[in-house]
């Protein structure tokens, strides 16, 4: 009985080899059925990047035919395997029974499990970041519909944004008026930044444009890590929109996507705000059109808010984004396990019995 074990193993240590090497090789790989393909062989024809069948080709997943494991492989190829399937049915000229239909579901569902469980995302805190806050100083921005201003509804909101980031993100401060003025490069000393804010005035004017060009030389100031890298970079950038001075923003959005550095914006206010300009009542809606364009042109994201506590969750929002980062999930034998022998009690039984008839 030892002996029959072993030779197992070394059996299995081959297969392993054989599918190694078929992953790893970089010149296609093209497999020929032309009689039964079960176990191993199965799994050999969907690891082949072409697999050309006749119309004597059969398959079947297990080699005893019942509903033991499938052979070394074959579980990660079960969606190659819903696909292959199909492909084989056409390429043979044979047409797939109503059992297959069964069959197919349950492996497509097991396949789901597994692949979604080994190729999991998981959203995982940064460590490092250099965040520009963007904020418009315009006349537009002592608008009263956001209690008490949208000026002041705005700073406030920044500022306990600015309390959400990690320590170690570096945060610049930007005002958006008609000339654009970097009031804090990027640093890590958060009083410094929150002074800053504290201390916008109204000033007259709103240029988009050269607001993403002083973001931009902004965060070309923050500090790099040991090996020289930057830092990944964001720009949140909140006014009621209505670029009236300088250059087209959309163009220098579009330049910032591809330094990849996505531009959040948040157009603020609402649709009946006004100002009094020299006793004269001005509407000022806010230009969503033009933040869309804006977060759109740069890979970044947009919203909207029409009053502080909207603002708040819209922060809450843009902290997920700029202050996450997505990586592959590492697979738990646990999940593996259960996701495993879903995928193989649900359909290599029924597939089995269903390609033997």
């Amino acid at each position: 009985m030892v002996g029959t074990v072993t030779g197992i193993e070394n059996d299995l240590a081959v297969i392993d080899e054989m599918f190694a090497i078929l992953n790893a090789s970089t010149k296609p790989v093209v497999a020929a059925v032309q009689g039964l393909a079960a176990g191993s062989g199965l799994g050999m024809a969907l690891a082949a990047d072409v697999t050309l069948c006749s119309p004597q080709a059969s398959f079947r997943v297990a080699n005893d035919g019942g509903l033991g494991a499938p052979d070394p492989g074959l579980a990660w190829l079960l969606p190659v395997f819903l696909v292959g399937l199909c492909a084989i049915g056409v390429l043979s000229g044979k047409t797939l029974k109503k059992s297959w239909r069964v069959a197919i579901l349950l492996i497509f569902i097991g396949g789901k499990v597994v692949v979604a469980d080994l190729m999991g995302i998981e959203k995982v805190p940064r460590e490092r970041a250099t965040i520009v806050v963007a904020i418009d100083a315009s006349r537009s921005m002592g608008a009263k519909d956001v209690d008490p201003t949208r000026m002041d509804a705005a700073k406030q909101a920044a500022t306990r944004f600015i309390d959400t980031m990690p320590e170690g993100f570096n945060v610049s401060v930007v005002r958006v008026s008609g000339s654009p003025t970097v009031l804090v490069p990027p640093s890590k000393d958060r009083a410094v930044v929150r002074r800053a804010i504290d201390n916008i005035e109204p000033s007259d004017g709103t240029a988009l444009g050269d607001t993403i060009i002083e973001s931009m030389d902004s965060i070309r100031q923050a500090p790099k890590s040991e090996d020289g890298t930057p830092a990944p970079a964001a720009i949140v950038l909140l006014s009621d929109g209505g670029n009236n001075h300088g250059p087209d923003p959309v163009p220098l959005a579009t330049k910032a996507g591809r330094a990849k550095v996505p531009i959040y914006t948040i157009a603020f206010g609402t649709q009946t705000g006004y100002v009094d300009l020299d006793g004269r009542r001005e509407r000022v809606a806010p230009d969503t059109q033009v933040m869309k364009q804006i977060a759109s042109s740069s890979r970044g994201q947009r919203w909207e808010a029409d009053s502080a506590p909207r603002l708040d969750k819209v922060y809450q929002d843009v902290h997920s984004s700029v202050g996450y980062e997505d990586v592959k999930k590492e697979v738990t034998a646990t999940w593996a396990f259960y996701a495993m022998g879903f995928a193989v009690l649900a359909g290599v039984g029924v597939l089995t019995m269903a390609v033997r008839r």
